[in-house]
């Protein structure tokens, strides 16, 4: 499932082609993704202008003067792609803008959405109303993970994946962030001192920020609007790496938790 890197790298790259431009065409071409589309997704868009691109958690939004914002989620494995030689069977929604640019939101799997939010209202909107604060702003800070954690017996692992606690942070950063802090997966939240909390902050924003840079990791058939695979995967310390040898020379182990695979060296984190 693409995440917060790979949102943030989709949207910087659409920014390039929709930021300031007028929507010309808006082709809706099925009823539904995860759930349908919105009715008036073609009227709302179509010669409105672009005002601005942004982030929420794992979601892409798209500004209109029209004071309309398009929220999209990627799902699985969604993915948009810029002028296309020619469109796909999977190719569910197309925008052209005045400069004859094309883009077209592709999910294979359906498990994406698009809505059409009210901008002034986008923060009190039903998946945005209780997120946490972002990993890259100012919101996250070790004061907040620890009123978050305080008296928690819950896994730091699984709190940190609470939306509600971090908003966008998903499997793969949790685990390459916990590994570069030396903090164990497993330890419970309210047990994480305040000294680790302050020390996995800024590493958050680190492994984030790097691969934002690289482009996002490839999982399956991500890729970036413009065709490109991102490659922040061959930096993953721990993810991925089962039995592998981890950088302070221990072995990388592999547990499960809350349903999903978590990679941690039990030598460095503790």
């Amino acid at each position: 499932m693409p995440e917060l890197p790979e949102v943030e790298t989709t949207v910087r790259g659409l920014a390039t082609v929709l930021h300031g431009q007028v929507i010309t065409r808006v082709q809706v071409n099925r009823r539904d993704l995860r759930r349908p589309f919105p009715v008036d997704l073609a009227q709302a868009l179509t010669g409105a202008r672009v005002t601005g691109m942004g982030r929420r958690a794992k979601y892409g939004l798209i500004h209109t003067d029209r004071d309309r914002t398009m929220v999209f989620h990627l799902g699985m494995s969604g993915r948009w792609r810029i002028d296309p030689e020619e469109m796909g069977k999977h190719d569910h929604l197309v925008l052209e803008t005045g400069e004859g640019r094309v883009l077209a939101l592709n999910d294979a799997r359906r498990f994406g959405s698009v809505d059409l939010v009210d901008t002034p209202a986008l923060e009190a909107w039903g998946p945005f109303a209780a997120l946490g604060p972002e990993p890259l702003g100012e919101g996250l800070s070790a004061k907040h993970l620890a009123a978050a954690f305080k008296g928690r017996i819950a896994a730091v692992k699984l709190l940190l994946l609470d939306q509600r606690i971090v908003a966008g942070l998903g499997n793969i950063y949790v685990c390459e962030a916990l590994n570069r802090a030396g903090i164990h997966p497993e330890r419970e939240g309210g047990k994480v001192s305040a000294k680790a909390l302050e020390r996995l902050v800024p590493l958050i924003r680190d492994v984030l920020e790097e691969s934002i840079a690289a482009g996002g990791s490839t999982l399956r058939d991500y890729a970036r609007p413009d065709g490109e695979l991102g490659y922040f995967a061959k930096d993953w310390r721990v993810y991925g790496r089962e039995g592998e040898v981890c950088a302070c020379g221990g072995t990388v182990s592999r547990v499960v938790q809350g349903g999903r695979s978590t990679f941690f060296c039990a030598k460095c984190q503790k």
